[in-house]
């Protein structure tokens, strides 16, 4: 009797990432596969990989000898070795370095980056997918570019991830009660509450979000904008809210965030790329109607689902909320479009049967 066994590498550990190693874990356990994941020990009191069943091995973000050391010993045992995103992909591969252990690299998301490390990217980029057996891209961009910087074996792998999860609520009324109470925590009573979600960093695309946030001062009433999310841009954009007065409230890292989003009236996505945003997928999901940019893989993710703007245009990105908040009818036709697209998005079962599939074509386990 053989079993496969399998090693997770994750690195900065995005949430979407993060979440799909999760419910890739618990998949592949439920169908007989050892599964080790090799992450920093805030992911795993976050994620819990260990509660579905898997091992978990602390191995710190920074390349350290030390972490290196650990990440190379637990690949040593592997059958199939799966890495998620480019700096898990690159440390993966000096792990195994040129053992004949099958490397599988999944690209969730890409990095924009100018002048001297932009080169850099570039470079590890082309490291990661050459060191690759096979590439996985959450979206046709990214495949094609993987297969651009030199990937010998590149697939679209569409990444799904767990449904939304709301406390359970008894009735509409109660659901209605939790979305109220909500609002009112967030300070959003009687006045619209516009949502946006993810890392305050520049590519989220938060300074000309805020910059919209000027015309919805003049709206009545004015709207309530709300970013969850924690990172290096925080006190530059604090900075702008006070300054500029804006009717905008960063809550910082949230547990909530799907009772949040419930509550909101509108989901904002200002990226400037995107492959499978958890942000879109949830709102769709709980039919929260979205405004996101048209980029990356986002149009295709969303369909007729969500109202699109051009990344950066803050005229049309305001323009096209005010819209909404003015159109309650236009509303309820995105709201009760969302979960019918969702419907049609590869599942949970879908994905970890592409992935296992893929291990099955590489792995050759030994008896154990």
């Amino acid at each position: 009797m053989t079993q496969l066994r399998t090693v997770q590498v994750l690195g900065g550990g995005s949430a979407g990432s993060s979440a799909h190693v999760r419910s890739l874990a618990a998949g592949l356990v439920a169908r007989g596969v050892r599964v080790t994941v090799c992450a920093p020990d805030s992911l795993e009191r976050t994620y819990d990989f260990r509660g579905c069943g898997a091992d978990h091995v602390p191995v710190a973000r920074r390349g350290d000898p030390v972490s290196l050391a650990a990440l190379r010993a637990v690949c040593a045992t592997a059958d199939v070795v799966h890495a998620h995103g480019l700096h898990a992909a690159v440390r993966a591969a000096v792990a195994l370095g040129g053992r004949r252990v099958p490397l599988v690299v999944t690209w969730h998301t890409r990095v924009h980056a100018d002048g001297p490390r932009g080169h850099l990217l570039r470079l590890l980029e082309r490291r990661a997918v050459r060191a690759a057996t096979v590439v996985l891209g959450a979206s046709s961009e990214l495949v094609d570019r993987a297969r651009e910087r030199g990937a010998r074996d590149a697939r679209l792998a569409p990444v799904a991830v767990p449904a939304p999860r709301r406390a359970p609520a008894v009735d509409a009324e109660d659901e209605c009660d939790a979305d109220g109470k909500a609002r009112a925590e967030l300070g959003a009573v009687g006045r619209p509450l516009l949502m946006a979600v993810g890392s305050l960093v520049p590519d989220r695309g938060y300074g000309t979000l805020l910059d919209a946030a000027r015309t919805w001062r003049g709206l009545d009433p004015e709207p309530l904008l709300v970013i969850a999310g924690e990172g290096p841009e925080r006190a530059l954009l604090q900075g702008r809210i006070d300054n500029e007065g804006l009717p905008v409230s960063l809550v910082g890292r949230r547990d909530d965030v799907s009772g949040l989003l419930a509550a909101a009236d509108i989901a904002l996505l200002p990226s400037r790329w995107e492959a499978r945003s958890l942000l879109a997928q949830e709102a769709l999901r709980l039919g929260v109607p979205l405004v996101a940019t048209a980029v990356g893989a986002v149009p295709e993710l969303v369909g007729e689902a969500a109202e699109l703007v051009p990344y950066g245009d803050a005229a049309s990105l305001a323009d096209t909320v005010t819209r909404l908040l003015a159109d309650p009818g236009r509303r309820a036709e995105l709201a009760a479009a969302g979960p019918v697209r969702a419907a049609t998005w590869p599942t949970e079962d879908h994905t970890i049967a592409q992935v296992l599939s893929v291990y099955d074509e590489l792995a050759q386990p030994s008896p154990g």
